[in-house]
Parts: C-alpha cells; sequence; structure tokens
C-alpha cells in the first residue's frame, strides 16, 4: 500500500484544493508544431510566434484588422432559396446549411462590409471557410454582385478576400452559374473605374480561383498561403510529373508573376492603405481628394468636379462609354501613278453596239 498516493496526496488535496485549467489554453502551430498560448496568438493575429505561420483567421477579426480602427458597416446580403436541387448524399443539404449556420452564426459563407482603409473608402467581400469551407453558392454569388453595386454606388474600392475550397457541389449548375456573375461584377466595377483588390488567403482554390479572384487590379497575398485551381496529387497524377518544391504557395506565385505583392497579417492594412491612397489619388495625411488634371475649372470658370477614383479615371480607361474602334470598310485610294484599270468587257459591249 503507497500510504503517499492513498492517504497523504488526498488529504493535501481536500485542504488545497484542486484548481480546474481549461482544455483550451494553449493549440499546436501546424508548421512547427511549437506551442502557442492562445491569448497570445490572438494578440499576434493568429500569426505563430515562433515560425511567422499565418494560423487560420476568424472572419471577423479579419474585418476588423483591415478597417480604421476596426469600424465597420456589414451589408444584408439578398436572401436566395435553400436547397433549390433538393439535394441529398450522406445527410440532406438543407440540413448541412443549418448546421453550418448554427456553428457560425452567419447565414452563409461570405461577408460584405464598408468602412474606410487609410481613409479611403472601401467595401470588402470576405469568405468565411468555416461555413462548409468556404464553398461558393448562389448566395455568395448575390454577396460578391451586391459588394460590387455597394462599392459603385458609395464611390469607393471593392476588395474581396477569398478563403474557398471552389464552388459548392450542392448547388450544381447552380454553382457554377456564379463564376461568370462574379466576373460580371468585378468588371461593373471596373467599368466605373473603382480599383478592385485581391487578398489572397489559405485556401484559394476551384471556381474561385477560376474566377473573380485572380481578376483583381492588384494582387495581395499572406505567407505561405496555398493559391490555385486543381490539387497538387490531381496535377501529379494528370501530367505524371514531380511538381516543383513550394509548388501553389504565395511566394512561388509571385516569383511566377501571378501575384504582386507577399505580405505579412500585420502590415496588411497599412499596404493596402497605401494602395489605395495611390489608385484613388486621395490625400491621407488631410483626408482630402487630390484633384485630377481632368477636374480642374473649365473656361466658361465652373468649379471643378473631382471624381475621386484616381488614375483609373484616365481618358478610355475602364470608362463605360468607351466603345471599340471598328475597322470601317473603306476602299483605299488607287496609287497616282498607277491607271484605273477598265472591265474589258463594258468595253467590248460599248464597241459592238
Amino acid at each position: 500500500m503507497n500510504w503517499l498516493s492513498n492517504f497523504i496526496r488526498p488529504k493535501i488535496n481536500s485542504i488545497v484544493g484542486q484548481k480546474e485549467v481549461p482544455d483550451n489554453l494553449w493549440q499546436k502551430c501546424p508548421s512547427c508544431e511549437g506551442m502557442l498560448f492562445n491569448r497570445d496568438l490572438t494578440e499576434n493575429l493568429n500569426v505563430c510566434t515562433h515560425c511567422g505561420h499565418h494560423l487560420k483567421f476568424a472572419v471577423k477579426d479579419r474585418l476588423a484588422s483591415l478597417f480604421d480602427e476596426g469600424k465597420y458597416v456589414t451589408v444584408r446580403v439578398p436572401d436566395v432559396p435553400t436547397d433549390p436541387l433538393k439535394f441529398r448524399d450522406k445527410k440532406k443539404y438543407a440540413d448541412r446549411l443549418k448546421d453550418a449556420q448554427t456553428k457560425t452564426g452567419e447565414k452563409d459563407a461570405i461577408i460584405v462590409a464598408e468602412g474606410t482603409i487609410g481613409g479611403n473608402a472601401a467595401v470588402i467581400a470576405a469568405f468565411n471557410f468555416d461555413f462548409m469551407g468556404g464553398s461558393m453558392g448562389a448566395a455568395v454569388g448575390e454577396g460578391l454582385v451586391r459588394a460590387a453595386e455597394t462599392a459603385v454606388n458609395k464611390n469607393a474600392a471593392l476588395i474581396a478576400i477569398p478563403a474557398s475550397g471552389g464552388a459548392r457541389m450542392q448547388e450544381g449548375i447552380l454553382s457554377l452559374i456564379q463564376m461568370p456573375r462574379t466576373t460580371i461584377a468585378v468588371q461593373f466595377v471596373k467599368d466605373a473605374g473603382l480599383p478592385y483588390i485581391v487578398l489572397l488567403t489559405d485556401p484559394t482554390t476551384g471556381g474561385v480561383s477560376a474566377s473573380f479572384a485572380m481578376l483583381g487590379d492588384v494582387h495581395i497575398a499572406e505567407p505561405g498561403a496555398m493559391i490555385g485551381f486543381a490539387g497538387k496529387r490531381v496535377i501529379e497524377e494528370t501530367i505524371r510529373e514531380q511538381l516543383p518544391a513550394g509548388f501553389q504557395t504565395a511566394e512561388y506565385l509571385k516569383d511566377h508573376g501571378m501575384v504582386d505583392m507577399v505580405v505579412a497579417r500585420k502590415d496588411l492594412a497599412a499596404t493596402i492603405g497605401r494602395v489605395l491612397g495611390l489608385l484613388m489619388k486621395r490625400n491621407t495625411s488631410t483626408g482630402k481628394q487630390k484633384p485630377l488634371p481632368s477636374d480642374k475649372a473649365g473656361s466658361n470658370g465652373s468649379s471643378p468636379q473631382p471624381s475621386g477614383r484616381g488614375v483609373f479615371t484616365a481618358p478610355g480607361f475602364g470608362s463605360t462609354g468607351a466603345t471599340i474602334n471598328k475597322a470601317k470598310d473603306v476602299t483605299p485610294p488607287a496609287p497616282a501613278n498607277d491607271k484605273p484599270v477598265q472591265d474589258k468587257r463594258n468595253v467590248r459591249k460599248a464597241t459592238t453596239r
């Protein structure tokens, strides 16, 4: 009989009392496997303090970290039919939606918000990966369209933050339709002369990367983010070759010209604000708008009408009234040294008459 364990320790525990330690105080970094204290991880914007690995970031925390002073207003996304195809695999699609809505507290995988970044008006359409892997269905397509309309109406930049595994297979062709719809929505913003920026996060794959996610005027990516269409294993089995190291990472895409910048999460707000300040031609120090050359007063003495659309208001760039010059069917004049050619048949007929 072990009297220390059976008698002494229970008496000491009864006097001192045993404190319950929560199980969610620590988590392991998926990259370096270092132990991370959750409070320190939250203060560091979910970036590993040991190796700098960027962990998944809650969509609301991301919006608060990007907008000035963490203040923004959410934009309501139009309702769409629930389970239009009555799809069922191992579980009803309607039940999957209810589970995801209960888990995240959101209606679908996208949140649209408006505010300012670096003093510049901006509308953000951010994906929530916790909602069915951020898959793109009809509601997500409606969210992108509403974000584009809001950006044009507010004369603001549009920023898309995808974090998605691609199209939502439970909606079939209705999900695939969102690819051209979101492409048209992006073009709507560009035709209005407003900048469109994409912040690529981990992961950005499938139909999302094949549509609006790779159409930005400026592409910014977080370090280590996986960006691509098909998975690495699928590509290797298709082409029967070994892919290079680091394939489909943000750094690899930057080296090959698909991404403009790879920016750490703590520097994203300042970087995006600086880019918007350049594109929107705003004076970030005073918050006032710089007039463009085309905004100067005319000969009639009228006051200038600044557009606030920066370099995108250059003549012929993205203007809604721009048309493609079509070649007119005009016969070129004959060279001066050449004599006109007569139709011999007409001459012969004229002589016989």
